[in-house]
C-alpha cells in the first residue's frame, strides 16, 4: 500500500467512476484498475463493487475512504510544515559584521519585492553561526571566515578589506597628513584592541598578522572585544588601535570620529560567505534571497 494508491482509490470513489478518476489525476486507467486491485488483495477485502450499470463502495471499502483520506492529510499537512508553504520563513544566522552593516542595506529593498518572506535572525560570532548552520539550527549563515567542514557550501559574496583605526589626535594626524605610517611602528608602539577568537574579523586580523610577520604575542592588547561598536567606541575615545573590517568603520570615518589607515591590498583582503548544508534541499524563496545577495554585491 502507498500514497499513490490510495489517491487512486479516493478518486475513484469521490468520481465513482475509474475514467474519471483516470482523467482527475492524469494517469491511465489500466493504473487505477491496478491500484484498486492491489488495495483490495493486501486488504483481503472487495471494495468497491461495479458493474456494467452500478458503483457502489463496500462498507469495508467506505472504512478505507475515510481512513485514507485522513493519512493524505497528515502527509500533506507533514509536507507544508517541513516546506514551509504555510509562511516563507528564512531562518538566517549572521556574524556581527553582516548583521549590523550589509542586512540593513538589503533587507529593506528586499521585502519590498518579497513581502511574503519573512526573516528570523540571530547573531553570533562566525565561528558559532558555522556550527549552527552544520547543526541545521539556520536555513542559512552569513560570515566573515571559512573552514574546511565539507558538510557546508561557502559561496562568497562579499568582498572587503581590513584597515588599520586610530583615534583623531595629533600623532595620529600627523602621521595622516605626512604619510608617514609605519604599521610595524605603530602596532609595537601601541595598545591593540582584537575582536575575539571566534570572530571572522579575528580571524583574518590575526591571519593578516601572521603574513607580516607579526606574532599576536608581541603586541600589547589592551582587550579582547565581541562587540564592533564598541571597539570603534573605544579607539574612538584614545584606547588604542585596531584592525577592523572597512565595511565597519565607513560611518565613523564619515563622522571623523576616527583616522582610517590603508593596509597591504593584496594581504588585507577579506571575503564574507554566504553558508547552507549540503544535504539540505534549499526552498525556492531561500534560493531567491541567495541570488539577491550576489546581485547586490557583484563585483
Amino acid at each position: 500500500m502507498d500514497f499513490k494508491q490510495l489517491q487512486s482509490f479516493i478518486s475513484v470513489v469521490r468520481c465513482k467512476s475509474f475514467t474519471e478518476a483516470a482523467e482527475e489525476l492524469g494517469i491511465s486507467q489500466p493504473t487505477i484498475s491496478t491500484h484498486i486491485r492491489i488495495l483490495e488483495e493486501e486488504l483481503n477485502s472487495r471494495l468497491i463493487v461495479r458493474t456494467a450499470k452500478s458503483f457502489e463502495v463496500t462498507p469495508r471499502g467506505t472504512e478505507l475512504f475515510e481512513c485514507a483520506q485522513n493519512i493524505l492529510k497528515l502527509r500533506d499537512d507533514m509536507i507544508n510544515r517541513w516546506n514551509g508553504h504555510d509562511s516563507k520563513v528564512i531562518r538566517l544566522g549572521v556574524s556581527t559584521i553582516p548583521s549590523a552593516y550589509i542586512l540593513p542595506e538589503v533587507l529593506p529593498t528586499f521585502g519590498k519585492s518579497h513581502e511574503d518572506i519573512y526573516f528570523v535572525v540571530t547573531q553570533s560570532d562566525s565561528r558559532g553561526i558555522i556550527d549552527a548552520v552544520h547543526k541545521g539550527s539556520y536555513d542559512l549563515g552569513l560570515v566573515g571566515m571559512k573552514t574546511d567542514d565539507e558538510q557546508l557550501v561557502f559561496r562568497k559574496f562579499y568582498q572587503d578589506r581590513l584597515v588599520m583605526i586610530a583615534p583623531v589626535n595629533d600623532y595620529f594626524l600627523e602621521m595622516k597628513d605626512t604619510g608617514s605610517f609605519s604599521l610595524e611602528e605603530v602596532l609595537q608602539e601601541q595598545p591593540v584592541i582584537l575582536r575575539e577568537q571566534g570572530s571572522g574579523t579575528g580571524k583574518s586580523a590575526s591571519a593578516f598578522l601572521e603574513k607580516i610577520g607579526i606574532s599576536e604575542d608581541k603586541l600589547h592588547i589592551a582587550a579582547r572585544i565581541n562587540d564592533q561598536e564598541a571597539i570603534k567606541n573605544l579607539v574612538a575615545g584614545g584606547l588604542g588601535v585596531s584592525i577592523v573590517s572597512e565595511k565597519a568603520v565607513h560611518d565613523y570615518i564619515d563622522a571623523k570620529r576616527l583616522l582610517q589607515f590603508e593596509l597591504p591590498g593584496h594581504i588585507a583582503g577579506r571575503e564574507f560567505y554566504i553558508i547552507y548544508h549540503k544535504e539540505y534541499i534549499l526552498k525556492d524563496y531561500v534560493c531567491e534571497f541567495i541570488r539577491y545577495l550576489e546581485h547586490c554585491y557583484k563585483q
